[in-house]
């Protein structure tokens, strides 16, 4: 027969909740009675009923993490940092996939929701949030990541888009440059592609520089896009001296056609993008990058989780920003 916790408590020579104290990592539990709880812990074999303890305090200790697509770095690495923070807290991470799609992301959450998960994590798939009312309604807390919902109320964890455009636009124009491109996201649909565009613009406007809607070019944030989208305006007479691109996946995309037409181009385009990863460093082009602190994100997101899921008085909702940075490869 297996072990309980009664078990242990009575060789241990302390109570049941010593023992419950101990296996939750209380920090006021004396240094030889926690030893000696383990050790009796290990000697008899006991594992945790979860799904009792569950049913006792009301928690699962699991997050959900739903993202729009697995697959991509940039994802995995919010994911980690969520992760890293959570593990150290006893909670365990469901990651989900809502492959961008808002049916998706819906049954993502009515399946975490029949999980009895803790809280969840959202990188939203699209900018409609009115699904998000099954956690409001069920009292889940959830954490909004990288992207805010329009009409929707909710925490959220994001970088400085706008100014870290606008900074990396000004650069440039310190740089000399006057001629800008421009490949975008969805502006219409995401908040981070739009937010971005506002920075790129603003500082072309502080420094009397004409935007030129012919060099705008918009796409999904996705390689192929970036490919097809910097070769619609490279080939002329009238081509951009910089280009600035709004996401990391775009970039590449963008630098695979500059790579395989470098041949052909009636000249030289310099690069700047939104993202710095493995990539942006070792494709042997100049480029000035704007860093995100990825795993970061997914920490503070993690952090403010745990904060609603503990009940922690905070000011609702909380729009929590972190900055970026200027990297420069290859110059």
């Amino acid at each position: 027969m297996a072990a309980t916790i009664k078990d242990v408590a009575k060789q241990a020579g302390v109570s049941t909740a010593t023992v419950s104290r101990v296996i939750n990592n209380d920090k006021h539990i004396a240094p030889d009675t926690r030893e000696r709880v383990l050790r009796i812990i290990s000697d008899l074999n006991y594992t945790v009923n979860n799904v009792a303890r569950s049913l006792k305090i009301n928690r699962t200790h699991t997050v959900g993490l739903i993202t729009p697509a697995i697959a991509e770095d940039f994802f995995m690495q919010v994911a980690q940092g969520a992760e890293t923070v959570l593990r150290k807290e006893g909670y365990t991470p469901i990651i989900c996939n809502s492959n961008e799609e808002l049916e998706e992301e819906t049954a993502r959450i009515r399946l975490l929701l029949e999980q009895q998960t803790d809280g969840v994590i959202i990188i939203p798939a699209t900018n409609r949030g009115e699904h998000f009312d099954m956690l409001t309604s069920n009292h889940i807390p959830y954490v909004l990541v990288d992207r805010v919902v329009d009409e929707t109320k909710a925490d959220a964890v994001l970088v400085d888009n706008i100014n870290g455009a606008y900074e990396a636009t000004e650069y440039l124009i310190n740089r000399g440059y006057r001629r800008f491109g421009f490949l975008g996201g969805d502006i219409e649909h995401q908040s981070n592609a739009r937010e971005r565009f506002v920075g790129f613009k603003r500082a072309l406007e502080d420094y009397k520089i004409e935007l030129e809607e012919d060099l705008l070019k918009y796409g999904d944030f996705h390689e192929r896009s970036g490919y097809e989208l910097i070769g619609s305006f490279l080939n002329n007479d009238r081509a951009p001296e910089v280009v600035f691109i709004s996401n990391y996946y775009m970039y590449v995309g963008a630098v695979k056609y500059l790579i395989r037409n470098k041949d052909t181009m009636k000249q030289p385009v310099y690069l700047a993008s939104f993202d710095d990863m493995a990539f942006s460093e070792v494709n042997g082009l100049p480029s000035l990058n704007i860093a995100q602190p990825i795993q970061e994100i997914g920490m503070e997101a993690a952090r403010l989780l745990l904060s609603r899921i503990r009940g922690e008085e905070l000011p609702y909702p909380q729009i929590r920003r972190l900055k970026t940075r200027l990297v420069h490869h290859n110059t």
